[in-house]
């Protein structure tokens, strides 16, 4: 029986490295031609030119190697077209992850309080949200939003406000379900010890609970910064005139994949990745964190 479970057991490893591979080989490939010099006859018909500084079109076929250059993320960066598609993306993501996380933690607190008959329909709307194609989601945001603005001119009309709103939509129930699974496996007997101890829910609320809330509340903010950041399909719909960088980028590719474009998406990655692997890290640590912390909050409680 051992040498058949070790077969089966190769097996699957193997056929989990081809899935891997599968899905992060373009991946790499992109990172690997962000350093991908134009082709040689571009070098050529542009003498004393730096390569980064030859026109886009120009450049050749970028999907041949043609040799190493790191000059494309320094294009990239000072480039006016991408620049502020990115700081845009920016602000709608830090806005929308902010609201998101407020707004999660005030229905993670209510829901985990709820009697199980009457949180099962609230349950429901979350999943949903979750569960539900995105691009349905867009379309009746669409919808909303314009049905809104034209029956009260106050509503914003398509534009930056709108793909807020859109992001939080998606963004809330995630933190919801974050906060909340941080807030059930915390246990009530620090809250009702501070209850007996004679303070207030809000002394109780600002020295117990929230201190222990703040790793899954910081998780929650960096995973709903993330997806609003790298978002197309709300944004597509709901953007109006406004370009934030995924817009951007999926109308640069269809003209065309420059190495500075495959530099701007590279360093796209490795923040996603880096805010993903720090939310992992912050929510691993706040398992295994102790209260001994928020024990020390109880003399500041004024009992």
């Amino acid at each position: 029986m051992a040498p058949k479970s070790n077969r089966s057991k190769t097996g699957f490893t193997l056929w989990a490295v081809v899935v891997f591979v599968f899905l992060y080989l373009p991946i790499a490939v992109m990172v690997l031609f962000a350093f991908n010099q134009p082709a040689p006859e571009a070098i050529a018909n542009n003498p004393g030119i730096s390569p980064c500084d030859i026109p886009a079109t120009q450049i050749g076929n970028v999907s041949v190697w043609n040799g190493f250059a790191t000059c494309w993320f320094n294009k990239g960066l000072h480039d006016p077209t991408y620049i502020p598609a990115i700081i845009t993306s920016a602000q709608i993501a830090f806005i929308a992850a902010a609201v998101s996380v407020i707004l999660g933690l005030m229905a993670a607190l209510a829901l985990a309080r709820m009697k199980p008959r009457g949180r099962i329909p609230f349950d429901i709307l979350v999943y949903l949200t979750l569960v539900v194609p995105e691009i349905v989601i867009a379309v009746a945001a669409l919808i909303f939003f314009v049905q809104a603005h034209n029956t009260l001119p106050i509503f914003p009309k398509l534009g930056f406000w709108t793909i807020v709103l859109g992001q939080i939509i998606f963004n809330s129930s995630l933190s919801m379900l974050i906060i909340r699974a941080r807030f059930v496996g915390m246990g009530d007997t620090l809250e009702e010890a501070s209850f007996d101890l004679g303070a207030g829910p809000l002394a109780t609320f600002r020295q117990v609970t929230f201190p222990r809330l703040i790793p899954a509340v910081l998780s929650a903010f960096l995973l709903s910064f993330t997806f609003s950041f790298d978002d197309y399909v709300l944004p597509a719909f709901t953007n109006g005139t406004t370009n934030t960088w995924p817009i951007v980028l999926y109308s640069a590719v269809r003209f065309g994949i420059t190495p500075a474009v495959n530099a701007l998406a590279t360093m796209m990655l490795l923040l996603t990745v880096g805010v993903i692997a720090l939310t992992v890290v912050i929510l691993r640590r706040s398992r295994g964190g102790s209260t001994d912390g928020v024990a020390k909050n109880f003399a500041a409680l004024g009992v």
